[in-house]
């Protein structure tokens, strides 16, 4: 057969961290000693609370079809966390529930995009950004966010980058991979510009629960009423309550995008299932001690771990303050040990050390590669340990 694939995916790229975790899968299942370092998921099970709620609508028989965009009860509870965590007050006609937050952007994109349209994308980026953005026929435009300016994008950037044909820019914070977060002054000079220039923003806020050393996530949504107006708010419940398989998340912003998602999504999923749903309500209305018991778990992984990647050498890093995730620069220890390039190092780590890492060109910056602490702290210490000793034995100076 001949050109059976549509135009529009053949330049789309496989999801790097989803291709490298299989892989390192695929090696422990051949008995290989292989650590992954390259989960983006908590290595929690969901809370038992939840699990039981999960169950208990099973047994109530509530397992038919729901509204596109979500049950009532679910977008309430959504409603009253914005409420209650973000200061943000929405309507049930002004947020849609998704197949995960992953699934809420790919909607979003396809409802906002034309031909054309171009979407600021700041470097480091999360993998599949660009690729949403272009299979909904828009261009990525991006911007470079250096290590020198803790991988955050300035005011000025922001402004230099928008052209007539710019329709939204994304914002993540905390960031996936660098683990940063914008402050609420940082925000409220982006949003200004936003304002100023007509353009959307697409706040990504996923990782809101997992923040450190006493640092607060602020949502750009609450910088102002105008900024809100703005602004689709995109979260849901895989990192905050170890739910990623469950696959719910939500967008909360105007109605006119809202249905125009929902109406897209009555037309591709139905509607995200109905036990998960009835899980994530529980999420949001029940207990949440183990949220935060599972913020300081992580907490304590990042205090133990940061020094000593930091200390590996040819490694450079700056330390996160969410996620739970590094991303050490790695161009001088892949150039000191004989590689060409960084995958090349990442590809060795696995190959001969037996550590999963995702190489950093996925996320737009090829001098890193990004390592989870989303696992025990056992394996994480002995995957650095190994790395530690992969590139000392290698070093050439």
């Amino acid at each position: 057969m001949k050109n059976v694939l549509a135009e529009r995916v053949k330049t789309l790229t496989p999801s790097t961290t989803l291709a490298i975790t299989a892989k390192a899968k695929a090696l422990k299942a051949e008995g290989i000693d292989v650590i992954g370092l390259g989960a983006g998921e908590p290595d929690f099970n969901t809370p038992r609370n939840i699990l039981d709620a999960a169950i208990d609508s099973m047994e109530k028989g509530l397992t038919k079809y729901t509204p596109a965009g979500g049950l009532p009860v679910l977008k309430q509870a959504i409603i009253d966390k914005l409420q209650r965590d973000n200061n943000l007050t929405y309507a049930q006609n002004e947020v849609m529930v998704g197949v995960g937050a992953k699934h809420v952007l790919y909607t979003l994109f396809q409802v906002l995009l034309n031909e054309g349209d171009e979407v600021i994308i700041p470097i480091p980026y999360w993998v599949s950004y660009p690729e949403q953005v272009k299979i909904a026929g828009g261009v990525p435009v991006y911007v470079e966010a250096t290590a020198a300016q803790n991988y955050k994008m300035t005011p000025e950037q922001l402004r230099n980058a928008i052209t007539p044909k710019t329709k939204a820019v994304i914002i993540n914070s905390p960031s996936n991979p660098t683990g940063m977060i914008y402050s609420k002054e940082e925000l409220t000079a982006l949003a200004a510009v936003a304002v100023e220039k007509d353009i959307l923003i697409v706040s990504d806020e996923i990782y809101e629960k997992l923040v450190y050393g006493g640092v607060k996530h602020f949502s750009i949504a609450e910088v102002s009423e105008e900024v809100k107006a703005r602004t689709i708010v995109v979260n849901g419940v895989a990192k905050s309550h170890s739910m990623t398989g469950w696959r719910i998340g939500y967008g909360a912003g105007d109605a006119a995008i809202i249905k125009a998602m929902t109406d897209l999504a009555s037309h591709s999923t139905s509607n995200a299932t109905t036990t998960a749903q009835y899980a994530a309500i529980e999420a949001y209305n029940g207990p949440q001690d183990a949220v935060e018991e599972m913020r300081q778990a992580f907490e304590a992984r990042l205090e133990k771990v940061f020094p000593q990647v930091e200390a590996i050498p040819g490694f450079s890093v700056i330390r996160p303050q969410g996620a739970f995730y590094l991303l050490p620069d790695v161009t001088e220890a892949a150039q000191k040990t004989g590689f060409a390039s960084v995958d090349e190092f990442a590809s060795a780590l696995l190959a001969e050390a037996n550590v999963a890492v995702i190489p950093g060109s996925g996320f737009g910056a090829p001098r890193t590669i990004r390592l989870s602490y989303a696992t025990s702290l056992d394996l994480i210490e002995e995957a650095i340990r190994r790395i530690d000793t992969f590139v000392k034995a290698k070093w050439q100076d």
